[in-house]
């Protein structure tokens, strides 16, 4: 497996190089050893996939308060996504910063989102399958989001929304001040 750091402070992409022969391929999706050797958290409670019927869909932008705090490693296992991660750690040195990366079935990469930062993908194709394990399980009274059209953050996303939940349609954008950067009420709108 190859470690590649990204914008993010401790974001990887994880790059397999697949053992071909006739039979087709075999890569290793996951190793706790190597996760261990680059100082990541190995220890994932929680597997999900996610299947999108139509291209141009939104899932975003997603993320976990403590106690319930969640690392991801998340991989296109059908079809292609735009995967995004924005950081939201006041004390890191890319806070609000993000990274975006294409993962497919066919590049077989892997991103490594750290607790708190935000993650969230546009399908680049119909019937994409996404499948991710979190360090946390799922806690929906810690769950936040950030919307995907917020300004301060700056992202593009590559094509027209086609589809987006009401949920993620309506998450609060960040605050104005560095005071109240990221959001942790549920309903409160910070901008």
């Amino acid at each position: 497996m190859k470690f590649t750091p990204t914008a993010i402070h401790g974001a990887f992409l994880v790059e397999s190089d697949p053992a071909t022969d006739d039979r087709g391929f075999f890569f290793r999706a996951f190793c706790n050893r190597e996760f261990e050797a680059h100082g990541l958290s190995p220890n994932f409670v929680q597997c999900n996939i996610c299947g999108n019927y139509g291209k141009g869909t939104l899932r975003v932008l997603h993320y976990q308060m403590a106690p319930a705090l969640e690392s991801k490693f998340i991989r296109c296992i059908r079809g292609a996504i735009h995967d995004v991660i924005v950081d939201l750690r006041p004390d890191s040195p890319t806070f609000l910063q993000h990274v975006a990366v294409e993962l497919s079935s066919e590049n077989r990469r892997a991103l490594y989102a750290p607790p708190m930062c935000a993650h969230g993908y546009q399908t680049l194709t119909d019937d994409a399958h996404v499948f991710y394990q979190t360090g946390a399980n799922y806690a929906p009274e810690q769950e936040r989001g950030v919307r995907h059209d917020d300004p301060r953050l700056g992202l593009s996303w590559p094509l027209p929304v086609t589809s987006i939940s009401e949920k993620d349609a309506h998450w609060p954008r960040l605050g104005r001040s560095s005071e109240t950067p990221i959001p942790t009420d549920r309903t409160r709108i910070l901008a």
